[in-house]
Formats: structure tokens, C-alpha cells, sequence
């Protein structure tokens, strides 16, 4: 297969393969002669469009043509517009309601005290300001050598560089994207670790993690002006913490506990043929059953937002949809920028035209699953979020996989068709879009989805679920965990003092 039409009312098709002018590819029985060479991942126009005629790709209108376009042309940015205005119109269709929950398989995981489920059992440092982001490094290293061997899956630091010099809602954000981090069930034991004087105080953060502050085994705070060696007493408080952490065992749970986060990043024309599509099935699979499913990046919803908006669960899912999309907007034009800007240098080259051509195979995460819940950026999903939710977020890599772990994430699917060795502080599933980023970049990479093109989409489905039950259960590390890859970043929408 050379090239494919995705859906019956397509009028392009993307090709598999870079295809040579002259060429005829058949699609659907239908012959075409390329009228221009065609790289991998591109469009190819199916029929003659008139200029000013939509172009439809995933059965979404994806832009307009700029010229008159001949069947067996490329179709890129050089003859395609984008259609979206800063003003559209949604529009409420009805309730979609989900569908009766299917059994969920068994997971092994770690019980908290709070009722949740940790697929992990780490120690974590959180800086609650950048200045001791320091202290947090050497501390976290000197115990990574030192508790090597003891019943723990590791001991991280989160450095950042906020927590002070900020003002209102963003110093908000950030405090509350911390207390997530230090509330995260993936973290057996937790270390605070303060300067003193900043704006995030060692009392209010208190306040702020409510009665997780008061479990004094799971989380001690530091202070690090008020010791007279930092370093030292950090030691101490850490080997407390790993004892208490070594105490917690996994047990039997309900995979309908997990939470997943779903994420694309560098994506190419394939990624939402193959990737996307394969983890929307991976969605409905954990939708199906009651775990829950993230799905941010809301820049990236842009002109497939009526999409998910069709599949909410009530008028109130809906109205928040509209909000979460239209405030994000607002934050682009509160700076002088362009809502609809088109996809990035790297997405152009793999084939992605537009925004709409973008964000439609961007939205192919969440499958066909019922939208049941809008949360902000910094808020935890309580334990009765189930199914699908959107989550308030920027489509930059590092903060939406922040963003969606503060929320509560055990795991992130990541999809890629360019390849990124990023991780969050969570296991992050690599998923290639291609073949040869696969073979290419193995050490980066924990499956092959270029190989929808070739078997059966159902067998790949049920193969990437088990991997993803394997790292659940703590059978298998991701790659990003192989090579220490974790990071965190903060959302910053500001006045910096």
C-alpha cells in the first residue's frame, strides 16, 4: 500500500511512501498519476478541487484551496489555507452517553493512604523555589548511589525555576502544579525542600498540601536556611523517607484505577494515521473500562474542538469545552499573537499543512470515548473522574506532561513522528509513528506504530495495551526511566517581580 485515504469523504490521501512525478498509485481502485513528486506523509489530491474549494481529511474540512488544484497534485502549503476565524461558532448537538463499562483487567500496584493506586514507588524532592534547585540535584544523586540496592524504584528531584517573584494566578498555578507533585501516588516518600524566604512559604505550601502535610512518614520538609548544614540533614531525612517508602508492597488492583495521559509531540503526516490512532484505541480500551484518560494540548484542539465538543457527555461538559478553548485563546491575543498559527517547521515537513490538518490528527487520542470531565490547569482529578477528560494545558512538551502528571497521570502515552528523548516523572511510553524513527532511535522508542500500515490494527491494540499493564505492573521500565530521562516545567503566564 502506497497511499491511503483515511475516511470514505476524504479528497486527499496521504501517502505511505515518497511517490515519484509520473507515478500511478491506486487507492481504493481508483488510479492516479502523480503530477509532482510527493514526499512521505504528504497529501495528494483525489479529485480536481477548485480554488477556494475545502479540502476534507479525517471526513474534516482541513483548509481551502488557494488555487485550482488537479487530481494527482500535491496538496501542501503552497496551495492550502487554513478556514478558522478568532470567532466560531459551536454549537450543543445533545448528551452522548457513554457506554456500559466493560470489565477491567487486574493490575499490581502500590495502595496509599489516600485510596489511590502508585504504579510506581519513588522517593521525590520538591523544591517549592528554583534557588534550592541545587541542593535538590546533589541530594537526589548522593541518594541515587547510596540507596541503590534498598526496595525502591528510585530517588528524583524536580527542579524548576519558579516559586517566587511571581504574582496572583501564576504563582498559584505553580504552587498548586508543586503540591500535586508532592500529593503524586507514584511517590512512596516525599521531601520538601524550601529556602525560607520566598513568596511560596514553607507554611502556606503546608496549608496547601492540607492533611498530606500531616503525614509525617511520608513527607518531611526542609527548611534550608534555617539549617546550619543542609546537605547533612537532607541525608538524614531522606533515609527515613526510604524506609518509610520500602515499607509499601504491591498489591491486586483494578486497572480501572489507572490514570493515562495521552500526548503527542513532533508529530508527521503519519501520526495521526497510525499513532494517534492506534492510542485512540488504547483510549477507548481504558475508557471502556473506567480508567481515566487525559487528553490536553489545547492549542492543539484548535479546529477539531467541535469534534470533541459532539461527544461530551452533557450540556456542562460542553459549556466548559467552550470556556477551556475560548480562554486559551484569549491568552494568545492577551499577547499580540496569532490564534491559528500553522504548525511548526518540523510538522511541515512531515506533511502537516494547517492547523485543522494538525489538530484533527492530533484529537485521534481520544478515539471515539465520551468527554466527561473539563479540569483546569494545576487541578488533581478526584478519584470519581472516569472515562475521557480534557485538561487545561499548552501543547509544549515538557508542561502538558507536567501538567498531566500534577493531574494525577501514573503513565504517558507519547506519540512522535520525529522523535524526542523527553520523559516526564512518569513512565512515558514512546510511540513512533514510523518505522524508521523506531529502528533509528530504539533507545528513545518503546513501540512501533508504523506498523498499522502493514498488520492488523486490532493485534497492534492489544499488544500496546499489555506493554502499557507491563509498565503498570512494574514488569518493564520505559525508556525514558532506562535513560533517567524526567523533567518537569511550569507553566508560566506572568508578571515575573
Amino acid at each position: 500500500m502506497k497511499i491511503i485515504r483515511i475516511n470514505r469523504v476524504d479528497t486527499v490521501a496521504v501517502a505511505l511512501e515518497p511517490l515519484a512525478k509520473g507515478q500511478s498509485v491506486v487507492v481504493e481502485g481508483q488510479t492516479l498519476v502523480c503530477l509532482e513528486d510527493i514526499p512521505r506523509g504528504h497529501k495528494i489530491a483525489l479529485k480536481d478541487i477548485a480554488k477556494d474549494e475545502r479540502v476534507v481529511k479525517y471526513g474534516c474540512v482541513i483548509g481551502a484551496a488557494t488555487r485550482d488544484i488537479p487530481m494527482g497534485a500535491h496538496i501542501h502549503t503552497h496551495n492550502l489555507k487554513t478556514l478558522l476565524t478568532e470567532t466560531p461558532k459551536y454549537h450543543w448537538n445533545g448528551a452522548s452517553a457513554p457506554k456500559p463499562l466493560a470489565p477491567a483487567p487486574e493490575i499490581q500496584a502500590f495502595r496509599r493512604k489516600d485510596g489511590r493506586v502508585g504504579v510506581r514507588n519513588e522517593v521525590w524532592i520538591v523544591p517549592t523555589v528554583g534557588c534550592v534547585n541545587q541542593t535538590a540535584r546533589k541530594l537526589a544523586d548522593w541518594a541515587s548511589a547510596e540507596f541503590a540496592d534498598r526496595n525502591i524504584d528510585g530517588v528524583f528531584a524536580w527542579a524548576h525555576p519558579y516559586g517566587c517573584s511571581q504574582l496572583g494566578e501564576d504563582h498559584e498555578a505553580a504552587r498548586a502544579v508543586l503540591a500535586d507533585l508532592a500529593k503524586h501516588p507514584n511517590a512512596g516518600a516525599v521531601l520538601v525542600l524550601s529556602l525560607g524566604c520566598e513568596n511560596n512559604t514553607p507554611e502556606s505550601f503546608r496549608r496547601l498540601l492540607g492533611e498530606y502535610a500531616q503525614d509525617d512518614g511520608r513527607i518531611r520538609f526542609l527548611i534550608t536556611q534555617e539549617s546550619v548544614d543542609e546537605i547533612a540533614e537532607g541525608k538524614k531525612l531522606l533515609e527515613e523517607l526510604v524506609v518509610h517508602a520500602e515499607q509499601a508492597k504491591r498489591e491486586t488492583a483494578d486497572a480501572s484505577e489507572l490514570v493515562v495521559g495521552m500526548k503527542c509531540g513532533g508529530s508527521d503526516g503519519l501520526s495521526g494515521v497510525t499513532a494517534n490512532a492506534l492510542v485512540g484505541r488504547i483510549c477507548d480500551t481504558l475508557a471502556g473500562f473506567g480508567a481515566s484518560v487525559i487528553l490536553t494540548e489545547v492549542p492543539e484542539m484548535f479546529g477539531a474542538e467541535q469534534i470533541l465538543m459532539d461527544r461530551c457527555e452533557n450540556k456542562e461538559v460542553f459549556d466548559g469545552t467552550v470556556r477551556l478553548i475560548e480562554d486559551f485563546k484569549e491568552y494568545f491575543r492577551s499577547y499580540g499573537q496569532t490564534v491559528y498559527e500553522n504548525p511548526s517547521p518540523g510538522n511541515k515537513a512531515g506533511g502537516i499543512t494547517t492547523l485543522e490538518d494538525k489538530s484533527c490528527g492530533c484529537v485521534q487520542k481520544g478515539g471515539s470515548a465520551v468527554v466527561r470531565g473539563v479540569y483546569r490547569y494545576g487541578e488533581r482529578l478526584p478519584l470519581s473522574a472516569k472515562g475521557l477528560v480534557l485538561l487545561e494545558g499548552p501543547g509544549n512538551d515538557i508542561v502538558s506532561t507536567t501538567a498531566m502528571t500534577a493531574a494525577g497521570a501514573h503513565i504517558v502515552l507519547f506519540t512522535t513522528g520525529r522523535g524526542t528523548p523527553l520523559g516526564a516523572p512518569v513512565p512515558t511510553v514512546k510511540i513512533a509513528s514510523n518505522s524508521e524513527l523506531a529502528q533509528k532511535k530504539q533507545n528513545w522508542i518503546d513501540f512501533d506504530a508504523g506498523r498499522m500500515l502493514l498488520e492488523d490494527a486490532e493485534s497492534l491494540r492489544a499488544e500496546l495495551f499489555h506493554l502499557i499493564l507491563d509498565a503498570a505492573c512494574g514488569r518493564i521500565k520505559t525508556k525514558n526511566e532506562i535513560n533517567n530521562y524526567r523533567e518537569i516545567a511550569v507553566f508560566k503566564n506572568g508578571v515575573t517581580l
